[in-house]
C-alpha cells in the first residue's frame, strides 16, 4: 500500500512504521493518525509481532503541524477539543490497546504531542542528542494526545509540572534519569538498537506480552487488590495457553522454547 505521510517496512516479524514528513520535521496532522492507524492494522492481518514507530529525517516529530500545507491541509481548526476527539485520542487509544509490543525510537528531537507517541512506546530508545519539549505552554495550551498521564506517571508530578509549566527542553540523558525513556544511544544506533529489541519481543510469547502491556496499564489506574485479581485472571488464562506448555516442554527438554502466541 502507498502512503502519503508515514513510510512502513519489515524485517520478518517486526514492522517499523516512520513519520514521512521530514520537511515538517514529522509534525502531526489527521491524516497522519489515519495512515498510521491503518499501517497498523496491515501489520497485523501480515502476521507482525513486534511494532518500532520512528521518524524520518532529523526530528522524531515536532507536534502538531499548526500550519496549512496548501495541499489540503488547512491547519489547525477552531474546535482543538474536537480535533482530539477524532484525530488523536482514537490513535492513542488504538496504541494502547494492541496485543503487539511497541518500541519507539526517538531519532531526533520530540515536542509537542510528538511527545504523547514517543512516550507511548513499551520500550523508549533516544538519541544521545534528542530532547524532549512539552511545547504546549509557549503558545497557550496544555498537553495533550495523553503527555500529561504519560508524564506525570513517568517522571512524578514535580518533574511533570517542571516540564509542563516552563516549556523548557530535557536532555535525552535527564529523560532516562527520570524514568520516561528506557535507552540513550548515539543518534546513528537508535533505529537498529529498536528493532533489535522489537525482534527479541517479537520471539517471544507475544501473547503474553499483550497481557503484561495491559495489566501494567491496568495497575497504574488500579488499587493492590484489583490488581490482584486482574494478575490471576491473566495467570490462569496464560496457564492454559500453548506457549505456556510449550515452555514448559522446553524447559525439561533443555532448549529454547517456540512460542506461537497461542
Amino acid at each position: 500500500m502507498a502512503y502519503r505521510f508515514i513510510s512502513v517496512s519489515s524485517e520478518g516479524p517486526v514492522t517499523t512504521l516512520a513519520l514521512a514528513r521530514p520537511d515538517k520535521l514529522n509534525a502531526l496532522t489527521p491524516g497522519v493518525f489515519a495512515e498510521l492507524a491503518g499501517a497498523i492494522d496491515a501489520a497485523r492481518a501480515g502476521g507482525a509481532r513486534a511494532l518500532v514507530l520512528t521518524g524520518e529525517g532529523r526530528f522524531f516529530c515536532s507536534g502538531a503541524d499548526i500550519q496549512p500545507d496548501g495541499a489540503g491541509y488547512e491547519g489547525l481548526p477552531d474546535d482543538l477539543g474536537n480535533l482530539l476527539e477524532e484525530a488523536y485520542h482514537p490513535f492513542v487509544r488504538k496504541l494502547a490497546g494492541l496485543d503487539l509490543p511497541v518500541v519507539t525510537a526517538l531519532n531526533g528531537p520530540v515536542a509537542g504531542a510528538g511527545v504523547s507517541l514517543g512516550l507511548a512506546g513499551d520500550i523508549v530508545v533516544m538519541a544521545q542528542s534528542a530532547y524532549l519539549l512539552l511545547a504546549f505552554v509557549n503558545i497557550g495550551l496544555v498537553p495533550d494526545a495523553g503527555a500529561s498521564w504519560l508524564v506525570a506517571r513517568g517522571a512524578g508530578r514535580a518533574r511533570a509540572m517542571e516540564l509542563a509549566l516552563l516549556g523548557e527542553k530535557m536532555s535525552a540523558e535527564e529523560a532516562k534519569a527520570a524514568g520516561l525513556v528506557n535507552r540513550v544511544v548515539a543518534d546513528d544506533e537508535v533505529l537498529a538498537t529498536a528493532q533489535a529489541l522489537a525482534a527479541k519481543l517479537a520471539a517471544g510469547p507475544v501473547l503474553a506480552i499483550g497481557m503484561i502491556r495491559r495489566q501494567m496499564a491496568f495497575a497504574l489506574d488500579h488499587g493492590f487488590d484489583e490488581s490482584l485479581n486482574r494478575e490471576r485472571d491473566n495467570q490462569r488464562a496464560l496457564g492454559r495457553s500453548e506457549d505456556f506448555k510449550e515452555a514448559i516442554a522446553a524447559f525439561g527438554e533443555k532448549r529454547k522454547p517456540q512460542f506461537k502466541g497461542r
